[in-house]
This record gives C-alpha cells, structure tokens and sequence, in this order.
C-alpha cells in the first residue's frame, strides 16, 4: 500500500465522522488528484474532510442571480437531524447562502412496509426548518403516489412544490397523481435514480478497497446529497457533484 494509503488509514482510524465531496464532476477529466505525502503534514482530526481540491467550484457571488441550484438528498441512515448538515455543507462547497430547491428521496423503511406519513414528518419537519431559517427556497418530494402526496400537503406547513416519479416504474403519469399535483400547483418531475443509491455495503466495499487495512464495517453512510448548477437562461449544467457523511458505529 503507498504513502497516501498509510496516511488516509492512520487520519480514518481516529475520526468519527466522514465527509467526502467530488467537487464539480465536470471538471475531473482535466483535474490532477494531490494527497498528503505524510500524515504529519495534517492534524487528526475528529470529523475528517475529504474532496478533490482542485474539483471545488464556488458559484461567483455576480453570477449567483443568474443560477438554479438544486440538490436531491437520499437518506441512508434513519436520523433526520443530519439533513441540516447536508444543507450546510452543500451550501459551503458551493460558496452560496442558501439553495433553491431541495428534493428528499423516500427514506428508509423496513423490508414489506409502505412508506407512511410517519415515516416522512420528522424528515419533513427538518426541511420546513431549513425553509423558515431561509437555507432552501423550495422543498420537494420524489416516489409518492397521490395517496401518500395528498397526505403529506394536508399535514405539512410548509408545501412540497414538486414530487418526482421514476419512470422506469411507471411509463405514464398515473392520471390521478397528475389531477391532484395540477390541482395543488405541484410541479410532476421524472427521474432515473435507483432504489438504493448508495447501501452500507456497497460504501463499505468501496473503503476496504480503497484502505485494506482498516475496518471498513465499522463505517456507516448517513445520507449522499448530489447537487446541481443550472444557468437559468441557457438551461445548460454548470456544476454537479456528490457529497457524503458517514459516521464511525460506536460515536
């Protein structure tokens, strides 16, 4: 294993909290990765960051007027207080105040059953949050039907503004989802996301594979929030990119 492995095991073995970011995906052909030669040259710190530098694009604050930034958040670990966090990292790596919209992935429930209305308020409520605090403009959903859409309006303070639906489950729009969101002013978006974009096992994996000499199931991915820059007026992505955080089981 080189340098940069040793170096990456040793900072992984004393942090709690991961936190990974790619930068601007569109940027990577043209980009050279830099690791720590030593991990003397950095402290060892708690939380431990790591991104591709040169990948990171803050949005020019004379051009923030000008873009769109959305972001989905797909929850893997059942604590809906990380959201914040996700929030806040998106909004540091991009150099902005707040995002313009934000569209949560049905989160996790157990083998056989349906997503509810309890399973969604205490995310929900973390989001209106953000929305009251003036950290997202606009919230939204992704995979209800219209039973379970209707539900969450009803109940919700703040609404959702749109709701997204996988078409490769569903060739059509269903006619009564589309009757209630055209009713309710709630944008229908299409999507190809998986079920599962990224599982334990599969982060877990990719760290072994990554640092073979550190225990990788003590690892687990709390949420993966992938975010995007559109100029409004051309319609054209700026900047997308992924971040991550994972924490340490026994923390």
């Amino acid at each position: 294993m080189g340098t940069d492995s040793r170096a990456a095991g040793v900072l992984l073995r004393r942090a709690s909290t991961l936190h990974l970011q790619t930068g601007n995906l569109l940027n990577w052909g043209r980009l050279r990765k830099k690791c720590p030669s030593s991990h003397r040259e950095e402290e060892l710190p708690d939380v431990l960051e790591c991104s591709v530098a040169h990948a990171v694009e803050k949005i020019n604050p004379d051009e923030r007027e000008e873009m769109k930034v959305s972001a989905k958040l797909f929850i893997v670990g059942s604590n809906s207080s990380s959201m914040r966090s996700a929030v806040e990292m998106a909004c540091s790596a991009l150099g902005i105040a707040q995002l313009d919209s934000v569209i949560i992935a049905s989160p996790p429930v157990e083998d056989g059953v349906n997503l509810a209305l309890e399973h969604l308020q205490p995310y929900w409520e973390e989001l209106e949050n953000l929305v009251q605090n003036k950290k997202v403009v606009a919230i939204g959903t992704s995979d209800l039907d219209k039973a379970q859409l209707e539900q969450l309006y009803q109940w919700a303070q703040v609404k959702p503004n749109s709701n997204q639906v996988n078409l490769a489950s569903c060739c059509v729009m269903p006619p009564d989802l589309t009757a209630f969101a055209k009713e309710f002013d709630i944008q229908l978006l299409t999507h190809n996301d998986p079920k599962e974009l990224l599982s334990e096992s599969s982060f877990q994996e990719a760290l072994q594979e990554s640092l073979p000499d550190i225990r990788a199931n003590e690892w687990v991915p709390l949420w993966v929030l992938r975010y995007s820059v559109i100029v409004k007026s051309r319609g054209i992505i700026k900047s997308k990119g992924y971040i991550i955080q994972a924490k340490r089981r026994d923390t």
